[in-house]
């Protein structure tokens, strides 16, 4: 079993997360996705809306028999994402785990707690974002990690450190847009 991780505070989740998501799948070779939308996120210095009204809101955007929307970094009680790497392989050792993430995270992917570990740990698979393809192929982590990217199609039986980098018809959407034109909270 192979899950992608996509990780986020989905303030709110749009169609961009649902779009990224369909194509990780099947890019990546993914048999099922989670979408761990966190109590929020240490990089951002304004918190998000409640945890309960993301959830909700992010379980009618996506609707997929292979995506389940979870609160799972609450519940176990981790903040970062080696913490909740590290308990989801604990819980679940039989599970190839896939990191997912936009490119615009790639490009500050060294700022993250432990992101060394995570890069040995886990594959990664980064999704193209409108703006953000070369800058995250040229950022600190990409570099540090350039001998360990793989075919895309390669990533979820890859065995770590592997990373890849697909290219996708994008949407350009996102949570902050949304917020700023004061159709969220």
């Amino acid at each position: 079993m192979v899950i992608g991780l996509l990780g986020g505070s989905f303030d709110p989740a749009h169609a961009g997360h649902v779009h990224i998501t369909r194509e990780a799948m099947t890019r990546f070779g993914l048999d099922r996705v989670w979408w761990l939308v966190s109590p929020g996120n240490p990089l951002k210095p304004r918190g998000p809306r409640p945890l309960e009204e993301r959830m909700a809101h992010a379980r009618t955007v996506m609707r997929h028999p292979r995506v389940a929307v979870t609160d799972l970094e609450a519940r176990i009680g981790t903040r970062h994402t080696a913490q909740t790497l590290r308990a989801l392989q604990a819980r679940y050792p039989g599970v190839r785990f896939v990191w997912l993430m936009g490119a615009d995270n790639l490009v500050q992917f060294h700022r993250w707690e432990d992101w060394r570990w995570i890069m040995k740990n886990v594959p990664i698979g980064v999704l193209a974002r409108p703006g953000w393809g070369v800058r995250g192929r040229l950022g600190r982590a990409a570099r540090a990690f350039s001998g360990c990217r793989v075919p895309p199609v390669r990533l979820g039986r890859a065995e770590p450190p592997a990373w890849a980098f697909a290219d996708l018809p994008m949407i350009d959407v996102s949570s902050s847009a949304i917020r700023a034109r004061g159709e969220w909270g």
